[in-house]
């Protein structure tokens, strides 16, 4: 028997409803909180985000929160997973909105999406992946997995800590790791049945699954 213990960090921007909505689908157990004393008592965290960087990282270090997850993912090696904003978050800083300094998990920069091919921003629709590391995050998923974005600011980073990439009007990171902390540009929880055999891909390879006695 599976214990699943996933901690959806709750600061003000995550889209929750739709996320719990997808690990219920996955028959997961998953909680929901701001507060620094829980993140002791979960096995990884989710770190949603639809929004504004500055903002982002102004909630998450008020009242603790930040120092609570640095000890549990930076010094306690739990796996973390950043979707879109919460993806941009885990970079060294953004120009969005003027310089902000982001978390510094992932050594890399969050930038304005400048497309060619006379292409729109934001980038909001279906994309397809090409994928460049498929363990863990893209271990149950076929060649030609096909996302949902939403996004105009995207990260870049050294190719080592690239996973994925996707064509929007030139190469744009779609998924970045760095040993236990993952993030994802696009919705896994708006991706159908893409995105939740990439949830189940990751959580099935990680520390995100604890398995009982």
């Amino acid at each position: 028997m599976d214990r699943r213990r996933i901690l959806i960090v709750d600061y003000g921007l995550g889209n929750i409803a739709s996320l719990g909505n997808a690990l219920d689908r996955l028959g997961y157990q998953w909680s929901v909180s701001s507060r620094p004393e829980d993140m002791a008592g979960a096995d990884g965290f989710i770190l949603p985000g639809v929004g504004a960087f500055a903002e982002g990282m102004r909630n998450l270090r008020r009242g603790g929160l930040l120092q609570a997850l640095e000890r549990e993912v930076l010094d306690g090696g739990k796996p973390v997973l950043g979707i879109c904003l919460g993806m941009q978050l885990l970079a060294r800083d953004s120009d969005e909105g003027g310089l902000n300094q982001g978390l510094g998990w992932i050594d890399g920069h969050v930038r304005l999406l400048r497309p060619e091919d006379g292409l729109r921003v934001p980038h909001v629709g279906w994309n397809v992946l090409r994928m460049l590391r498929r363990e863990p995050l893209f271990s149950r998923s076929g060649e030609e997995s096909c996302v949902y974005f939403d996004h105009s600011y995207h990260f870049q980073c050294p190719e080592r800590h690239v996973a994925a990439v996707c064509d929007y009007g030139g190469e744009v990171v779609a998924a970045v790791r760095r040993e236990n902390i993952f993030g994802v540009q696009f919705h896994p929880e708006k991706s159908q049945a893409a995105g939740l055999r990439i949830l189940r891909g990751l959580f099935h390879s990680t520390g995100f699954v604890h398995h009982a006695a």
